[in-house]
């Protein structure tokens, strides 16, 4: 238990180093900005300063109307001296201030991450389907050596749930590996977003096993012969 004892601060050359009596224990905070560590500080009385500062900050923890404790303050300092500026400034804001920053990273971020998302959704649909209409006439030479249509459609999508699995894991890796990178550019971020993950995959999931069963159930509903006199 620190409270009672004493230590010295060094002080300029030429002056005696002050010492100080530990009066409370307060925990870890942060000083600079919300970005850094929670390290140990102290608080030293202003009132005991030789050479005190023009301007003194006060933090004010209240229950009830802003405007009503801003007046009570401000009649409180003025009865002591009336010449005295004061400056309210809620910690809310400060902190929002300190996050502007953050928070127009996160906008572009969130932005680019929409744009790439549908494009990704659309040219993934796009090759998909296109890849399921080429084989029409596969299809059709399977139902005419008697394969039925679910089996085709099963087929079908066997083959798109394979190239999904190898994509979504290469995918996953590069997320991964990118996160690292932008979590040093946005406070708060985690690199290892498990439920973005995780929807996202199943946004590209559902898109690649509908643009695969939509052509291929559409092929597998045609006459054989249609398909191949296309070819």
């Amino acid at each position: 238990n620190p409270v009672g004892r004493t230590f010295r601060q060094e002080a300029a050359a030429g002056k005696p180093e002050p010492l100080y009596q530990v009066v409370g224990l307060v925990k870890n905070t942060k000083y600079y900005g919300v970005r850094e560590d929670f390290l140990p500080i102290a608080y030293l009385p202003a009132a005991q300063e030789e050479e005190p500062r023009g301007e003194v900050t006060f933090v004010l923890r209240f229950s009830g109307p802003v405007g009503s404790v801003m007046s009570g303050v401000r009649q409180q300092v003025a009865a002591v001296q009336p010449g005295m500026g004061i400056l309210f400034r809620p910690m809310s804001r400060q902190v929002e201030e300190s996050l502007q920053r953050d928070r127009l990273m996160a906008a572009l971020s969130g932005a680019f991450g929409v744009l790439a998302g549908t494009l990704a959704t659309l040219g993934l649909y796009g090759v998909v389907a296109y890849m399921v209409t080429r084989r029409r006439s596969e299809i059709g030479v399977r139902m005419a050596l008697g394969a039925d249509r679910w089996r085709v459609q099963r087929l079908v999508l066997r083959e798109a749930g394979v190239l999904l699995a190898a994509g979504l894991a290469v995918g996953t890796l590069l997320a991964l590996w990118t996160g690292q990178a932008a979590a040093t550019l946005l406070y708060g971020l985690k690199p290892w977003d498990i439920p973005t993950l995780i929807s996202a995959g199943a946004l590209l999931t559902a898109v690649a096993l509908g643009a695969s069963y939509w052509p291929a159930r559409r092929a597998s509903a045609m006459d054989p012969m249609t398909a191949l006199r296309e070819e």
